[in-house]
């Protein structure tokens, strides 16, 4: 066995190794490939991309493993993986294992273990968190399904897992679908800790007081009560551009912050910091604002308060549009 690197459980008897296959080799279904085969499993990986799968059909992934089979699907959510457990469906036979660990809506895990169920296949929802740091310092997962199938998998789960305790790193959530409900409020979660940090940064560095600002945020990296693993990726990124300005503003949402909220709302549950994190990144993708600019219009009509006009095709700001004193009230 090759050495086995750090946070990896160690896997010494003959007996506790395992085959895999793993359908989705990019960033994380990769590094998972590789982290479970430094753990001593065997791992069959399909990918449409030659260059990196090790079969070329599902049908040959199926043929390559010893029945009963477990089958791990890391592909983008929703049409993809859906197809993926569909055609699954087609080459497994009944007493093999289906894991679904993509970012999938949970919704979607009823109808697919359902449609393995009528072949006699079992079927497992599994939320992970780590991305690509996970394949040294493991992932964080947690599994819906039976505890019959969850204790198939169990030592696929291990050598995932962070090293220490089992239930620090892995959690069997529940029924089909808690994996991935439980995966979709961690996101959620992740969306207000995230715009946390940025709105302090952005403060840290409107004002001149503040001199350094990357060495302020890492001084909260230790002993701090804001101290996390986000927290030091924020301070890694402004080693490389103190500033951030090399990038673009715009963010992108997967989808699940946007799934939390609906929960809440079906719920009656208040998430009012994970539903500004989200709305945040709406307003980060509008070159300008149109509600601003309404709100610009109607400070202006009720009292009379200054407003700029659009930038001019230079790109520089445009003077003053309304007046700079009204007889109206200066209430805002």
């Amino acid at each position: 066995m090759s050495p086995v690197p750090h946070g990896v459980n160690p896997r010494n008897q003959e007996s506790d190794t395992v085959q895999l296959g793993l359908i989705g080799l990019g960033k994380m279904g990769g590094n998972m490939r590789d982290r479970l085969r430094s753990a001593g499993h065997e791992v069959v990986g399909y990918d449409p991309r030659p260059e990196v799968t090790d079969v070329d059909s599902l049908a040959s992934l199926a043929a390559a493993l010893t029945a009963p089979r477990v089958v791990w699907v890391m592909v983008p959510s929703g049409d993809a993986t859906r197809g993926t457990v569909q055609a699954l469906a087609d080459v497994l036979e009944p007493g093999d294992l289906v894991i679904d660990g993509g970012n999938s809506r949970y919704t979607d895990d009823g109808p697919n273990a359902a449609l393995l169920d009528a072949k006699g296949i079992g079927y497992l929802d599994c939320g992970v968190s780590g991305g690509i740091w996970g394949k040294d310092n493991g992932y964080g997962l947690m599994a819906g399904g039976s505890a019959e199938h969850v204790e198939m998998a169990m030592p696929i789960f291990d050598a995932l897992r962070p090293e220490g305790p089992r239930e620090e790193g892995f959690a069997h959530a529940g029924p089909v679908g808690a994996g991935h409900f439980s995966k979709m409020v961690h996101n959620g979660i992740e969306y207000g800790l995230m715009q946390a940090y940025a709105e302090g940064f952005e403060l840290l560095s409107a004002v001149d007081l503040v001199t350094d600002v990357p060495a302020v945020l890492q001084a909260w990296s230790r002993g701090t009560v804001v101290r996390s693993w986000l927290l030091d990726l924020l301070v890694l990124a402004l080693k490389d551009d103190a500033s951030l300005s090399r990038l673009d503003d715009y963010v992108d949402d997967s989808g699940e912050g946007r799934w939390t909220i609906e929960e809440a709302i079906t719920h009656a549950v208040p998430l009012p910091v994970i539903s500004a994190a989200l709305f945040a990144r709406f307003a980060s993708r509008q070159d300008s604002s149109p509600a601003m600019r309404a709100v610009a219009a109607l400070r202006q009509q009720f009292g009379g308060h200054a407003v700029r006009a659009a930038a001019g095709p230079s790109g520089t700001p445009g003077e003053h549009a309304g007046p700079s004193s009204g007889t109206g009230s200066t209430q805002s």
